[in-house]
């Protein structure tokens, strides 16, 4: 099943996200790799494609899963996490209707 991962970002994070981007690109294209993510990426701060110093609001990530636990564990993973990037992440499951 698909799952919708939504990463918040604590204010000021963005030395940390800019860190611990590497490894965060890596597990996602992990999950590439295996055809299971359906998209990812970042909420800037501010209304452009480059926010520079405003940095971002968050992340989601659409993801195929075997469970809501196993989805949970992964984003609990996540190097955002572990650096202080996120202040709260929301797994949630996804049905997409559209494409």
């Amino acid at each position: 099943m698909w799952y919708v991962i939504m990463g918040f970002d604590h204010p000021e994070s963005l030395d940390k996200r800019k860190a611990a981007r590497p490894a965060h690109l890596a597990r996602l294209q992990a999950l590439q790799s295996e055809g299971r993510i359906r998209l990812a990426g970042p909420f800037p701060a501010i209304d452009s494609t480059e926010p520079g110093p405003a940095g971002f609001r968050g992340s989601l990530i659409v993801a195929e899963f075997e469970s809501l636990d196993a989805a949970r564990a992964w984003a609990d993973a996540d190097p955002y996490v572990e650096a202080g990037v996120y202040a709260r992440v929301d797994v949630q499951p996804f049905i997409q209707v559209m494409p």
